[in-house]
């Protein structure tokens, strides 16, 4: 995948969110996939929300897309995860898992780094230590959304997303 396919989801707010739109407002997108039940994306969870704090104002946002099929991830626990765990970033439903497939999503969390453009920039792990935050060594997606917002090439622009499986449907 080379550009990043449109999409149109509801979001937790009932609000349905274009991807176009956030590409013609932002300089980088980060659209990760999460769902509210995995231990890894519990683990990121403060991480994300401080990566949207730092970035946000330099024309940056996160997106999180839940596509699981498991009764923990319906719309409505969504709205009380994101509340519980003060997302602030918007947090969409992809419940016929279209869009998950369509960008080759597989984990939990699973994030895919665009420019202004829809261009997949990186794709993969958010850093090296999902379990401690303390002593993480790669900032993944920290240098990739900088790297990005500078104009520059990505240096590591592929990395192993380290969490569940997304629950596919039947």
């Amino acid at each position: 995948m080379k550009y990043a396919p449109d999409f149109e989801l509801p979001g937790i707010d009932l609000q349905v969110h274009h991807l176009a739109q956030y590409l013609k407002e932002y300089l980088a997108v980060g659209v990760i996939f999460m769902c509210n039940h995995c231990p890894s994306v519990r683990q990121y969870l403060e991480r994300l929300r401080q990566i949207q704090v730092d970035f946000q104002d330099q024309g940056f946002t996160l997106i999180g897309i839940n596509a699981n099929q498991y009764p923990d991830d319906s719309l409505e626990n969504m709205k009380t995860v994101a509340e519980q765990m003060q997302l602030n970033f918007p947090y969409l439903r992809d419940t016929n898992q279209d869009v998950a497939q369509t960008f080759g999503a597989e984990k939990t969390p699973e994030v895919f780094l665009l420019n202004k453009q829809g261009i997949l920039c990186y794709r993969g792990a958010i850093d090296d230590r999902p379990e401690d935050p303390a002593s993480v060594e790669k900032h993944y997606l920290r240098d990739a959304i900088a790297n990005v917002l500078q104009g520059e090439s990505v240096t590591i622009a592929s990395t192993p997303a380290m969490g569940s499986s997304i629950k596919w449907g039947k």
